[in-house]
């Protein structure tokens, strides 16, 4: 078993095992019985393959009483009964004979699947000796909700499970960093290899693509919530989503896999608008939010060819220039990068799509409220100001001054904006500065911070009695899709363009750098501007 933490050898061959579907599998918390069986059959509407039944979240639990209500006959979907202890990150306080005796009362009413933890498996092993019917299935479990260990103490833990006499392993750590996720998928594809029929998870959000992943590398069920707020477990995803937005059915060993890199990135629309796309054209691949701390440690880990491209957000776009073999002369002169592709010989390609779509939609935007000389672009000797000077501050930046604007930088940090003032040749300010900069009328703004972001929807980088002075307001920002700034802008007459228009665009750049394909236009607008 190789304990190396890169994933480029770990993709297996397409043919090498013949294997059953990764299954979708909802936990149903309730804490009635009525309302537990409630909600295995909403989970079966939602089509789902099996439903986890979580006894300990059941309020003053009888089994005899409430098992017969919960398991009766016909049921919607095979059920998964987990009766967690609190040692384990459940909610039953009690003794251990008490609840594997409601154990095996939920085998004898006819529970397909079981669920007991590895600490105590040998002791309910010895219980139910003889009496397990064979239609039941024992899962035996390990949770470590610190960290994930190396892949050799993950294979350790794979051969003690086995050695209880587990039907189906179940291994479920927690991830520091998204390289972790990384050894889960090594543990996966050596129990496929072995036939071992395995649950292998890593919780929270850096370990969210391990839930959506585990179909490629052969995991035996994945979990999904009922609804957002049902989540039996740290970043787990929603039923729905994983079904429709990740269209995990489709995920098998040859499935491409795209995704968002940034930090924060679960704001991104990015996987509604990129997995539509794909599935729209018949692109057998998959695209997934990356957390990612250090970007150049996750390249280096996730370097298979099916790892095959990447969106660059917010931090990782400069550092991304330094990552790449290879970058698009535009996105060097730039310095940032939004776009990764991985080449069949494994280099990785930058480019920038971003320059493009935002000074596409600024333009687009200015023709169609003011008279302009179709002989230049409406930007040529406009005063340009561009709040931020990392990576989209550098591409309107340089993208501004390409089109004959007489391009400004504003930022918080005063170092930062002389910096690219002096790259671009241009004054610099700081945000306060230019609370009271307005040399001339009908100027063009361009906020390219995280300033009004959701959740922080009521910031704006700039009050609205300095925005008078501008004609029209750009914001990158497309969470809230009407930005504070927007808004304000609007009332003072400015005209405005939506982040969401600039992000249409890159995106159809992008899409058409990931696949080789043009971009279908209006599917992805039509994406955007209904479904997210």
């Amino acid at each position: 078993m190789a304990t190396a933490m890169s994933v480029s050898a770990v993709s297996p061959p397409a043919a090498a095992v013949t294997r059953p579907r990764t299954m979708v599998c909802v936990p149903a918390t309730a804490r009635a019985p009525r309302e537990m069986a409630a909600e295995l059959a909403a989970a079966a509407a939602l089509g789902a393959d099996v439903a986890e039944l979580r006894l300990d979240c059941l309020a003053g639990f009888a089994p005899r009483r409430d098992l017969p209500v919960i398991l009766a006959k016909p049921r919607p979907l095979p059920a998964l009964v987990t009766y967690r202890p609190k040692w384990e990150g459940g909610e039953y306080e009690g003794d251990d004979e008490s609840r594997f005796e409601a154990l095996l009362l939920a085998m004898e009413l006819g529970a397909e699947y079981v669920d007991v933890e590895l600490k105590v498996a040998d002791k309910f092993m010895k219980l139910i000796s003889g009496r397990k019917p064979d239609n039941c299935k024992l899962i035996v479990s390990s949770h470590n909700y610190e960290t994930t260990p190396s892949s050799e103490e993950l294979a350790n833990l794979v051969a003690q499970i086995q050695a209880t006499g587990a039907d189906i392993v179940k291994i479920a750590t927690t991830a520091t960093e998204i390289v972790d996720v990384a050894k889960m998928f090594q543990i996966l594809v050596h129990c496929q290899e072995k036939q071992v029929p395995i649950i292998g998870l890593v919780m929270n959000d850096r370990g969210f693509i391990s839930r959506v992943l585990c179909p490629k590398y052969g995991g035996f069920l994945t979990f999904g919530s009922l609804k957002k707020g049902k989540e039996s477990a740290p970043a787990q995803p929603t039923a729905a989503d994983l079904i429709n937005l990740y269209n995990i059915r489709q995920i098998g060993p040859d499935t491409k896999v795209f995704g968002i890199i940034g930090k924060p990135v679960g704001h991104s629309k990015s996987p509604i608008l990129h997995n539509e796309a794909f599935r729209s054209v018949g692109f057998n691949a998959v695209y997934v939010p990356f957390l990612v701390d250090d970007l150049a440690k996750f390249l280096d880990t996730y370097s298979s060819p099916d790892f095959a491209g990447f969106s660059c957000t917010i931090p990782h776009k400069e550092a991304a220039v330094r990552c790449c073999d290879e970058v698009d002369p535009v996105a060097r002169d730039i310095g940032a990068v939004n776009t990764i592709v991985r080449r069949p010989d494994g280099k990785l390609v930058g480019y920038n799509t971003d320059y493009v779509g935002a000074i596409s939609a600024i333009e687009d935007g200015i023709k169609e409220s003011e008279p302009t000389d179709p002989d230049k672009s409406p930007l040529a000797g406009r005063l340009f100001v561009v709040i931020g000077a990392g990576g989209a501050g550098k591409a309107l930046a340089y993208g501004a001054k390409e089109k004959g604007a007489r391009v400004v930088i504003a930022n918080r940090t005063f170092a930062r904006a002389q910096e690219l003032a002096n790259l671009i040749g241009g004054p610099a300010l700081t945000l306060a500065d230019l609370e009271n900069y307005h040399p001339e009328e009908g100027m063009i703004l361009a906020n390219t911070t995280a300033i009004g972001m959701h959740p922080n929807v009521n910031e704006t980088p700039l009050s609205k009695q300095a925005l008078r002075s501008y004609a029209v307001v750009f914001d990158a920002v497309y969470t809230p899709k009407e930005t504070r700034l927007l808004r304000e802008a609007a009332e003072c007459g400015a005209t405005v363009v939506s982040g969401l228009e600039m992000f249409i665009r890159q995106a159809m750049g992008q899409f058409e750098h990931f696949t080789g394909m043009p971009a279908p236009d209006s599917l992805m607008r039509d994406i955007v501007l209904t479904k997210t």
